[in-house]
């Protein structure tokens, strides 16, 4: 009876690694620096951010609070400069930057700088962060399972419960640091008589039209989400009016200044703006936000088509 073949042997220097495993497997085991993927990614597995994808751009890219942090995290226990990553030669590697509460991976307080793999967490403030080389179908899953819990589908704002969730969040983290942050309330003008005259189908395009544009004029940190039928709801940390007002201008104008087109041809649409400032005597966000309403209120008042703050 013939012997069996022998079984092909392992890796030089490694046992139990089979040399008909993937290669990223094969060389990440034996040491390696990995081909650089589709895309680097930290993808959020808990705290606020849930579900939220952090694309790693080559080069350095902030962790923290701060407005112009790459990987923004908004939560009382990350300070402002968190911890910085690096992405260079097919590595990434992490740093605490002397954060109050520390940078923890796969559950150890982070001395110093370590190169990270695959899969590793990352632990800053409440959120937790796995580090995931995603290619474009893994990408569009994450994506897709952030949308259906998060997203308008009709406008790719945030939906109403997330928006209010997050303002919530905003306004704690504003009174406690004592940080600005200003919202913005705003109505698309005489939107029922677009439904009446030009069917639903208009109307959606008309809202999404408006998603369009209003995403165009924010920054990175601002938050803005669809509150109701034709109402949305910015958020903007970092901000007093001084810098609210000339936002609420630029969405106005812009949509002003281009007819929404229909099939049946360009439709001008406005919008009225309502904007308020936390003041030092606010308790809830409650109160920020009504202020922002009864702005609003004023501005469809004076005539529509205006910015009003409270």
């Amino acid at each position: 009876m013939p012997k069996p073949a022998p079984a092909p042997e392992d890796a030089p220097g490694r046992a139990g690694v089979a040399p008909e495993m993937p290669t990223k497997i094969r060389a990440k085991m034996e040491g390696e620096i990995l081909p650089v993927p589709v895309e680097w990614a930290l993808v959020a597995y808990a705290g606020t951010a849930l579900g939220r994808i952090f694309p790693l751009p080559a080069g350095e890219a902030l962790v923290g609070r701060a407005p112009q942090a790459q990987v923004v995290l908004l939560d009382s226990e990350v300070s402002r400069h968190h911890a910085r990553l690096a992405l260079e030669d097919g590595r990434i590697r992490v740093e605490d930057l002397g954060s109050t509460n520390g940078t923890h991976v796969n559950g150890e307080r982070l001395r110093g700088v370590r190169i990270l793999d695959a899969g590793d967490r990352l632990a800053i403030g409440g959120h937790v962060l796995k580090l995931v080389a995603l290619d474009s179908l893994e990408r569009a899953f994450h994506e897709t399972l952030l949308d259906l819990s998060t997203k308008d589908p009709l406008t790719g704002l945030s939906n109403r419960a997330s928006t209010l969730s997050e303002l919530q969040t905003r306004f704690g983290m504003s009174m406690r640091y004592d940080r600005p942050l200003a919202v913005v309330v705003c109505d698309l003008d005489r939107f029922k008589q677009v439904n009446d005259t030009y069917g639903h189908g208009a109307g959606d395009l008309v809202l999404a039209n408006f998603g369009e544009r209003l995403r165009a004029t924010l920054r990175e940190t601002d938050l803005a989400g669809r509150i109701g039928g034709e109402e949305f709801l910015m958020v903007l940390p970092e901000t007093d009016l001084s810098g609210a007002v000339p936002f609420a201008e630029r969405l106005r104008q812009a949509l002003a200044a281009a007819p929404v087109l229909l099939p049946s041809g360009p439709l001008q649409v406005t919008c009225s703006l309502g904007l308020a400032e936390r003041q030092p005597g606010d308790v809830e966000a409650g109160q920020l936000l009504s202020r922002a309403d009864a702005a609003l209120y004023r501005a469809k008042a004076e005539g529509r088509n205006r910015a009003c703050h409270g």
